[in-house]
């Protein structure tokens, strides 16, 4: 079984983590209360092609995850077209909604980072149930496209938080390693541990906003 990563591990993913939050959170505010004139859907449609194509480099160029400064780098640059794609979105929501969802967010992830950390239950293990869960919502994500409904789209946006809310608690006990855990990231991955993380959090970001946004 992985043994347990030590605490200088752990807090070397939770500071990058909580870097790339920070700026995100920053640039969010930015294009929420200066109004910034890109918020378009080609720009948003440009940061998603840039974010898409940073998360390929990641997961399958071993070399730019380890190698410092090259790793911090290539991170910093993902971190900032995510923020302006998701600055260039929330702008169709009001600015209350946006805060909301930034706190319900927080919440759920301290909760759920708390439990994965303390419990003794192996959620890793389920990996392979929760990529077959995943594709299912995409192919009930493209069912309510078609039908446009705006209670579809409230359950949609339920299913993704619960989904992504077990990714988190799956990605935190990757992370954290120990008798119990089936799997787990090797401690030279921290900067890898930190992107699942961040793209869990971004993630249950979006669906409770759209979620809150749904029921205003």
């Amino acid at each position: 079984s992985p043994p347990p990563y030590s605490l200088g591990f752990i807090r070397k993913v939770y500071l990058t983590l909580m870097i790339q939050l920070l700026v995100t959170v920053g640039i969010i505010c930015a294009f929420l209360y200066w109004q910034f004139t890109l918020s378009t859907y080609w720009f948003s449609f440009c940061m998603m092609a840039v974010v898409l194509v940073m998360i390929f480099v990641f997961s399958c160029c071993v070399g730019i995850r380890r190698r410092v400064p090259l790793n911090f780098i290539a991170l910093g640059l993902f971190t900032i077209a995510e923020g302006m794609m998701l600055g260039s979105l929330t702008v169709y929501y009001a600015a209350e909604a946006v805060l909301w969802a930034m706190g319900a967010t927080a919440l759920v992830s301290f909760s759920l980072s708390v439990f994965a950390m303390q419990s003794k239950w192996d959620f890793t293990a389920a990996r392979g149930s929760l990529w077959a869960f995943g594709w299912t919502l995409v192919s009930f994500g493209l069912l309510c496209a078609i039908l446009r409904s705006q209670y579809l789209y409230i359950m949609y946006a339920c299913i993704g938080t619960l989904l992504f809310s077990i990714y988190l608690v799956v990605d935190t006990q990757q992370m954290v390693g120990g008798k119990n855990r089936k799997y787990s990231i090797s401690p030279e991955e921290y900067i890898f541990a930190a992107l699942n993380l961040y793209l869990d959090i971004i993630t249950l970001f979006l669906l409770l906003l759209q979620l809150i946004g749904l029921s205003r």
